[in-house]
């Protein structure tokens, strides 16, 4: 049984008017945040106001670039060159890390979002391309991605420490991906369920698929997604899970 885990979310992605998420109240419970960065959600004074609240939590800030899809919040794939994707990545990379800078705070890791951390996860040069923008940007830099995944194997072979994650709340496929959010049994909705996943997790090295088949993993960190209506509930859920069993959450 791994005796601490990070417990990170994304958070930042209401636009203007428009609110996701109750993020001041899953602060308290995380201890690393994923900011969105504008293109797929976030604005400048969103992201601006995240980055104040995340660390007046003293919670680790990550960025969270994503593709230009606002309408699609990012989940859909849109086809970029891997030179396109590096730009892209260092953009966001740059501009929330300006926000960080200007508040006295430090910028710790680099998590992509939604179709590309999926796409990055089985494709090879989308791996790289997401790698190199965070090497060059800042080699100390922390590299979130999917457990076993190819971004994993880039962003070790790009000199990065690299974070393996798993998700709580969301159904896996025997190869060790996500089942697709098109899928009707895609998310896990039951706070004690993911509980009892990520105790699974942490004890085992494993997840068991949609299909029944044990996925070997590592659990370094653990992702909530802050726009689910029962986010909050589900951070309470999971941290008393975790204090139950002792075990420390702690950023990476």
């Amino acid at each position: 049984m791994r005796r601490s885990v990070d417990v990170n979310c994304d958070l930042g992605e209401s636009y203007g008017m428009f609110q996701v998420g109750s993020d001041e109240a899953v602060l308290r419970l995380v201890s690393s945040a994923n900011i969105a960065c504008g293109l797929h959600a976030g604005d400048f004074t969103v992201m601006h106001n995240t980055v104040k609240r995340a660390m007046a939590h003293n919670v680790a800030i990550g960025a969270h670039p994503g593709l230009p899809d606002v309408q699609g919040f990012g989940r859909r794939w849109i086809p970029y060159s891997p030179g396109e994707i590096y730009d892209l990545v260092l953009y966001q990379i740059g501009a929330l890390a300006a926000f960080v800078r200007a508040e006295g705070g430090r910028l710790v890791h680099v998590k992509p979002h939604g179709a590309l951390y999926n796409k990055a996860a089985v494709d090879r040069s989308v791996a790289e391309a997401i790698a190199g923008a965070v090497r060059d940007f800042d080699p100390e830099l922390r590299l979130f991605a999917l457990s076993g995944s190819l971004l994993i194997v880039a962003g070790q072979a790009a000199g990065l420490r690299t974070v393996s994650e798993v998700f709580a709340d969301r159904n896996y496929q025997t190869d060790g991906t996500l089942v697709p959010r098109s899928h009707p049994q895609a998310m896990v909705h039951s706070g004690t369920m993911m509980a009892e996943r990520l105790l699974n997790m942490l004890e085992k090295g494993s997840v068991l698929s949609l299909d029944g088949q044990e996925v070997p993993l590592l659990a370094e960190t653990v992702c909530l997604h802050g726009d689910e209506p029962e986010a909050l509930v589900h951070a309470q859920t999971l941290r008393e899970a975790l204090e139950k069993r002792e075990v420390a959450i702690r950023q990476v």
